[in-house]
């Protein structure tokens, strides 16, 4: 067993290296368009309502929304001001109403990167991007998404915000968490007319790296409430190496995040408090797993695209079927080439040019993944993307999600939060600032 430690011993090196750094490890505090709404909706607000729920009769309905979902090694690349994100993030297809993007090596994984304060202005350089990326043409957004969302209420009974009601905001995206840990970053963006049924939006970080504890490895979490269903989303930076060991720390850091994540459980009423207590659960990011072939049939087969024989022996798929780790969870069918390594801004594999010469070899491999777990989840798409920005592809994926609503919160209450809603709509001009 690798010499790694595992949750319940003794963390000393954690500790030190907490002391040594000066701050406390795994902040809670993040980033988001509506500078307060951590405030918006207060955690004992929403346990009341939970619990005025219960002595009422209310018909249950279930929604059901479309998640983009996508992870991107970036390889430490700030992108350029005129950068687009146009085919990533599938601007032609208007029908997402959550988006959740996922980076890893937002920055170099130096050493002064990982002890030292983080850039903030990268991280900030992203969402500005994918701000103007979503939000583009939003007149002809509404057109277009207006019948299917009146359909939809019509279906379920429940307003679902301000496109019913024409407000020049429908169909607009405002981020409601973005979380950096070094490297590791992940974004959320919700439509404007679903903004007032968010609830709880919390984010928790967990770092597997140096020492067993700093964030150039890990994960960053993030949760909240759509209605009164919970979702979960889990960016993680697994381990590296092509080694046969090196298997084992990407499932002992698997572990480590599963175990060690953990949400505020609130007042009156338990939320979720871990990972897989929450309803909706999907986990991202470069996870690292190999393929356990020779470096020269791993090419031949890739070459070949014969992804059968590949998978076989991925080793992401032989750790879950041996039982080792993700238990009960799921991933799609994987159709697209390997995913990594490539020479930036080319479309070969590294090492596969003759005559170039390797400092290191690296074989191609589907690093980068995207699973879920529990029901409710359906995925509708798992694909990549061709962006030559860095040694990565991004992988994409599309859910439908299941949410359930209650019919009473529609009148007076909903009522209530989308005023709320409304006057910091019209109050904050929507820059990023920490809480």
């Amino acid at each position: 067993m690798p010499n790694k430690q595992r949750s319940g011993e003794v963390m000393w090196p954690r500790l030190v290296a907490s002391k040594l750094l000066r701050r406390p490890f795994g902040s809670s505090r993040f980033v988001a368009d509506l500078p307060n709404i951590q405030t918006l909706f207060p955690l004992h607000s929403f346990d009341d309502q939970i619990l005025s729920e219960r002595s009422l009769s209310s018909h249950r309905d279930t929604v059901k929304y479309k998640i983009f979902v996508s992870t991107w090694n970036v390889g430490g690349v700030t992108p350029s001001d005129d950068f687009c994100l146009d085919d990533w993030l599938d601007i032609q297809n208007h029908s997402y109403d959550i988006y959740v993007l996922g980076f890893q090596e937002i920055v170099p994984l130096r050493a002064k990167n990982v002890l030292g304060p983080e850039k903030s202005w990268i991280s900030n350089k992203w969402n500005s991007l994918i701000r103007d990326t979503l939000n583009k043409s939003t007149a002809n957004k509404v057109s277009n998404e207006g019948s299917k969302l009146k359909e939809q209420e019509e279906r379920s009974g429940q307003d679902r915000g301000a496109s019913s009601r024409g407000d020049n905001s429908a169909g607009e995206f405002r981020c409601i968490i973005s979380k950096q840990m070094v490297g590791i970053m992940i974004t959320i963006w919700i439509r404007c007319e679903l903004l007032q049924f968010i609830h709880q939006p919390s984010v928790s970080c967990i770092g597997c790296g140096v020492m067993g504890c700093l964030g150039n490895k890990g994960a960053v979490s993030v949760r909240f409430f759509v209605h009164k269903t919970s979702f979960c989303f889990v960016c993680c930076h697994l381990a590296s190496g092509g080694k046969a060991a090196d298997v084992h720390l990407r499932n002992t850091d698997i572990i480590d995040i599963l175990t060690r994540t953990s949400f505020p459980r609130g007042t009156s009423f338990d939320l979720p408090h871990k990972i897989l207590d929450h309803d909706r659960v999907i986990l991202l990011g470069d996870l690292n797993y190999r393929i356990s072939l020779q470096e020269g049939e791993t090419k031949s087969l890739v070459e070949q695209k014969w992804w059968s024989n590949l998978l076989e022996k991925d080793q992401l798929r032989m750790e879950f079927t041996q039982g080792h780790i993700f238990q009960g969870w799921n991933e799609g069918l994987i159709t697209f080439s390997p995913t990594y390594k490539y020479y930036p801004n080319t479309d070969m594999y590294y090492g596969c040019t003759p005559g170039t010469k390797c400092d290191k070899k690296r074989a191609p491999a589907w690093c980068d993944r995207i699973l879920w777990y529990g029901r409710g989840l359906k995925q509708i798409r798992y694909d990549r993307c061709e962006s030559r920005l860095s040694d990565h592809r991004p992988v994409r994926a599309a859910f439908t999600a299941e949410v359930d609503v209650l019919r009473h919160s529609s009148s007076l209450g909903g009522f209530l939060m989308s005023d709320r809603l409304d006057e910091y709509l019209e109050k904050y001009s929507f820059e990023f600032k920490d809480n």
